[in-house]
């Protein structure tokens, strides 16, 4: 596998290599060289986008109890980080939580130190809680993935007091230079950044992204990267991919570990069982806040068709706590899972067979949108752990190559919709990228009965 560093920062193979040693070899309170881990998700994300890292870990040996996603209740930020906002948490509020986060971890394990792993924002949480709240003793390790650390842009009168502004007090303060070579990141812990070479959306010197077309954003392809850090660049991969990918997974467990992983596959189990949390949309958007009587049911569906395959295997209210399962499955069962609550639409979301055990199978109810009450149904298919990008992927969506609404280009996008004019028929969802091939079939439902439908891809 390839990588870049750039040339600033540039370190031969083999002091790499004994650098990594060494981390490994210093690396306090261990399980047979495993470390707990906590994995920090990005701005308006779940910790569900860890799953398929954390089934990697587990198929190398790590201790499903030494990985932990957290899952931050309010997950969106701030427009500007001094004022409350309902719905959205501050700087402070994400690293307090962290906080609390890792204390739970080291209680739980008995250890005295963990490694930190985060992708976009969630390495600003990182960041912060390690500079400022108390975490550089309590870390020996921090993975930022995609992490806008000097900014989605560097503008100081444009949102001046936003978090991702690297103009702004925020950013500023976390990149003011540290020790004796003025380096960005705190001392006494072990960093590094993974980037994109140039398809990362929030890393561009041109403003198409923020909706800023034709206009400089002051920040470069090498944003993400922070002196002090070992800086390491994924050709091609998008903002999302750079945490999520087999190939971050594997520059991420070397880093921790001093060695290359076994295998970057996920190993299948003899037997599955699946957990989640059902959450809703509030005032600031979309959230990670229980969503108490919401309800879903599972079904076996057949995978070329989506049409159910007998009753319901699982069935559920959520309680206050708005999580549901245990529901023990197998690795080739495909799955609808029926999600419904007072005030949202009745959500069928279709989804690949499920190679390991999950805790983090979430579910965030929806609303048909206004602009969609016209169709006779609407069907999306997302790719939640990447982003869709052209022409470097194939996405084929009932029928149409490539999937609508996908640009050419930087990877930006994780959806494409479709309103069709007809109903309850069965819809299929084509992907490629390099070795990954996934289809998906699922059933068109009627918009008119407040139904919705998604085609999840599983990588």
């Amino acid at each position: 596998m390839k990588f870049i560093v750039p040339r600033r920062l540039l370190l031969s193979s083999s002091a790499i290599a004994t650098a990594l040693w060494l981390a490994a070899c210093a690396s306090p309170q261990v399980v047979n060289g495993q470390l707990p881990i906590v994995f920090v998700h990005g701005n308006g994300d779940s910790a569900a986008l860890w799953q398929t890292t954390l089934w990697r870990f587990e198929s190398n040996g790590w201790p499903r109890e030494r990985l932990h996603a957290i899952n931050l209740p309010l997950p969106s930020a701030r427009d500007d980080d001094t004022v409350a906002q309902a719905g959205r948490s501050s700087t402070t509020e994400h690293a307090n939580f962290l906080a609390s986060e890792v204390d739970a971890v080291l209680a739980s394990t008995g250890a005295k130190q963990v490694a930190l792993v985060g992708n976009s924002r969630g390495g600003n949480a990182i960041r912060n809680y390690i500079q400022n709240f108390g975490g550089a003793d309590k870390v020996s390790h921090a993975v930022l993935g995609g992490t806008p650390n000097h900014g989605v842009l560097a503008l100081p009168n444009l949102r001046p007091n936003g978090e991702f502004n690297g103009a702004g007090p925020f950013l500023m303060g976390l990149n003011a230079p540290k020790g004796a070579h003025g380096d960005e990141v705190t001392p006494g812990v072990r960093w590094m950044t993974i980037r994109s070479d140039n398809n990362d959306k929030f890393a561009q010197p041109e403003g198409t992204w923020l909706g800023m077309r034709g206009q400089p954003t002051n920040v470069t392809f090498e944003g993400p990267a922070l002196k002090g850090a070992t800086n390491v660049v994924l050709p091609a991969r998008d903002h999302r991919e750079v945490s999520y990918h087999p190939e971050a997974f594997a520059q991420t467990y070397a880093f921790i570990t001093g060695k290359a992983p076994a295998t970057t596959a996920v190993v299948a189990q003899s037997s599955v069982v699946l957990e989640g949390l059902i959450s809703g949309i509030g005032a600031g958007g979309a959230n990670n806040q229980p969503l108490a009587g919401a309800s879903l049911e599972v079904f076996a569906v057949n995978p070329a068709t989506g049409v159910r395959l007998g009753a319901a295997l699982y069935s559920k209210t959520v309680g206050a706590d708005g999580r549901w399962g245990p529901l023990t499955t197998d690795t080739t069962t495909r799955h609808e899972f029926v999600v419904s609550a007072p005030g949202y639409a009745i959500l069928h979301v279709y989804r690949g067979a499920f190679p390991r055990s999950s805790k983090l199978v979430h579910f965030r109810a929806e609303r048909v949108q206004d602009a969609d009450k016209d169709a006779a149904s609407v069907v999306s298919f997302v790719r939640p752990r990447a982003y869709f990008g052209l022409p470097r992927d194939r996405i084929v969506f009932d029928g149409i190559e490539p999937a609508p609404g996908i640009p050419t280009g930087v990877a930006g996008l994780a959806a494409s919709k479709l309103k069709l004019r007809d109903t309850l028929r069965p819809v299929v969802a084509q992907f490629e990228s390099g070795v990954v091939r996934e289809t998906l079939v699922g059933v068109a439902w009627p918009t008119a009965h407040n139904h919705l439908t998604v085609l999840e891809l599983q990588d």
